[in-house]
């Protein structure tokens, strides 16, 4: 009763390898649900590619990329601030770095903790974290060991806003750029301008570029004949039409059709939009699971460890035992077990 992640370690592996090639300097990133691999296998993967640095969301994954192996340098990405404990007791660990995006964070560091190796943000078209050059002296920056300055832009990241903020803060001191979300052309550019004082941070783009190399796959627990009408489910909702009901592992416990929201640009975007609110209206979700080559509706909402799907028709093209294909955002799901093939 599991949800399975196979990947094609052969195809996955020259992916990335290929990318590092290509793009001397980069930076992997292993954070939250690891891209869906988990933490300790990009530890793993990072060791074989032979990166000295790596880099985690939040304090407490330093443990885990340590627990898979990985001896190099630790980025934690998340800044640095006087009441996060556990960022706090990893200060001064061999081989971790921190990041600080405040001023008064680097004067108490600089106070409290001397000599701790930072990366200082800087802050861009995003607004999320990130300080000014301008409002930064070379004096706010003594008694901590400045490894670098980060420039995170926004998804469609320019290579103009990342130029002019990399040319502003090493004029407040020297010391390498490390960029994020920029295009791969524009990092090469800006890679021959600085040399080895650029890198770019990249997860995304890593362990999820090459879609063909892993497939979730859900087991089939029950398969159920259901006639037109009869209730079914938590909710006793009406079987929309004569068919199956499929029990397939993965619910909500494993981020099963649970996603952030996304912003609505475009007109095709706000159509997909409602015509996805007409089906909820009338019990028709479109699943993540695929059965006989096609998406199912659900039959009711997932559960925390299966899922109800709905297949129509006179027959069922599976059986119990047998494996179906779940199309997921691998940063949002958690498997069970990892099949590397």
């Amino acid at each position: 009763m599991t949800l399975t992640l196979r990947i094609d370690r052969a195809r996955w592996e020259t992916h990335q390898q290929s990318l590092l090639d290509e793009s001397p300097g980069l930076v992997p990133v292993a954070k939250g649900n690891g891209y869906g691999f988990g933490l300790r296998l990009l530890a793993q993967r990072a060791t074989r590619l032979g990166v000295d640095t790596i880099a985690v969301g939040i304090a407490q994954e330093v443990a885990e990329v340590r627990a898979g192996g990985f001896a190099g340098d630790v980025v934690v990405l998340n800044p640095w601030r006087p009441f996060d404990a556990a960022a706090t007791a990893l200060l001064g660990e061999a081989g971790v770095i921190a990041t600080v995006s405040r001023a008064e964070d680097l004067r108490a560091l600089a106070a409290a903790h001397p000599g701790t190796r930072v990366i200082v943000e800087l802050e861009t078209s995003m607004h999320r974290h990130g300080l000014a050059p301008a409002d930064l002296t070379a004096a706010d920056l003594d008694g901590i060991d400045l490894v670098g300055w980060a420039v995170h832009l926004p998804a469609t990241g320019s290579a103009t806003e990342a130029r002019a903020l990399a040319s502003t803060a090493r004029a407040v001191r020297q010391a390498p750029v490390w960029f994020s979300h920029l295009g791969l052309d524009d990092y090469r550019a800006l890679r021959a301008e600085l040399g080895d004082e650029a890198r770019m941070r990249v997860g995304t783009r890593l362990w999820l570029g090459d879609k063909g190399a892993y497939t979730t796959l859900a087991d089939v627990l029950d398969v159920h004949r259901i006639a037109k009408g009869s209730p079914l489910g938590y909710h006793q909702v009406q079987a929309p039409r004569d068919g199956f009901i499929v029990i397939a592992s993965g619910g909500t416990a494993h981020g099963v059709a649970m996603a952030a929201p996304v912003p609505q640009r475009s007109l095709r975007q706000r159509g997909v939009t409602v015509a996805q609110g007409v089906l909820d209206a009338v019990g028709r979700t479109l699943s993540p699971y695929e059965i006989g080559g096609k998406k199912r509706s659900f039959a009711e909402p997932p559960h925390m460890h299966s899922s109800m799907i709905f297949v129509p028709g006179p027959t069922c093209p599976v059986a119990v035992g047998d494996r179906i294909p779940v199309t997921t955002r691998m940063t949002t799901v958690t498997v069970d077990a990892i099949d590397l093939a």
